[in-house]
């Protein structure tokens, strides 16, 4: 426990639930872990602006955004690849003929070129985030890490026919995160460690999503929520309780990052069922 470790940690289904929620418990150990000096790292496919609120109430200032495109230690940018703008361009012309809405998101921003589309609407309801501002030409005068095309699964295949150089990582029924092929958390993990000089022992990670596959896998301590999905668990090194069900506490004391003491005067862990 002297050495100093990085915990990443996914957002959706994993930090809050799926009413949007931190747990308690997980707002209590992620002090915890800040208070022993370890880094605590928010991991996700949203874009800055759609989490600042949760960096705030964890008072966490290390994140990976967009699936890896992004790396920001300690306020400090990283690392940060930018997208193609004749792709861009390409897919956001595609898309408007098809009547599907296009996000672009960087490090200050997340704009679409749509008012008011139904799907992106749900999503934003879902998240219980304020719809962004419209521009549809944002990209011609601005970087964009990643894109976030609005449209059903069934309609998503005419895009991986088309853009078969871009990786589209769906999140539920609303749309789908597109960034390059071999981008993803993993390679944003591996800058951090590069720019921290972290031993890849001290390197753990929580997620409940498709899109934390490479993740887990690129990690020692990989920790699947009890709600993430069959894959995840697949490649993970251990497998919790549910994000609602204090998963991250019995997820770390299971990974010995909690000292016992400090659990035992905190919680009741008599309920746990893992």
């Amino acid at each position: 426990m002297n050495e100093k470790k990085i915990i990443f940690f996914d957002i959706d289904g994993t930090l809050v639930t799926e009413d949007k929620i931190i747990p308690e418990s997980t707002k209590t150990v992620i002090q915890y872990l800040q208070e022993k000096g370890h880094y605590t790292v928010i991991a996700t496919g949203r874009a800055p602006n759609m989490f600042q609120h949760i960096q705030k109430e964890l008072n966490i200032s290390s994140y990976i955004a967009f699936n890896g495109q992004l790396v920001v230690c300690d306020g400090i940018e990283v690392h940060s690849e930018s997208l193609d703008s004749t792709f861009i361009h390409d897919i956001t012309t595609f898309a408007t003929q098809h009547n599907h809405a296009i996000g672009f998101g960087n490090h200050k921003d997340l704009i679409i070129t749509h008012a008011d589309h139904p799907l992106a609407k749900d999503n934003f309801l879902h998240l219980k985030l304020d719809y962004p501002a419209v521009d549809p030409d944002y990209y011609k005068q601005n970087t964009v890490n990643q894109l976030n095309l609005f449209c059903t699964e069934q309609e998503e295949i005419i895009y991986k026919e088309k853009y078969t150089d871009y990786k589209f990582v769906r999140w539920g029924y609303f749309g789908a995160d597109v960034l390059p092929a071999d981008s993803s958390k993993a390679i944003g993990i591996q800058k951090f460690i590069e720019y921290t000089g972290a031993a890849i022992e001290n390197v753990y990670a929580f997620g409940d999503g498709k899109n934390d596959i490479e993740m887990l896998s690129s990690v020692k301590n990989g920790v699947a929520m009890g709600n993430a999905v069959s894959e995840l668990k697949d490649v993970a090194s251990y497998v919790t309780t549910d994000c609602n069900q204090d998963g991250i506490l019995y997820g770390l004391q299971h990974l010995g990052l909690i000292d016992s003491s400090f659990v035992n005067y905190h919680f009741d862990l008599s309920r746990a069922k893992i």
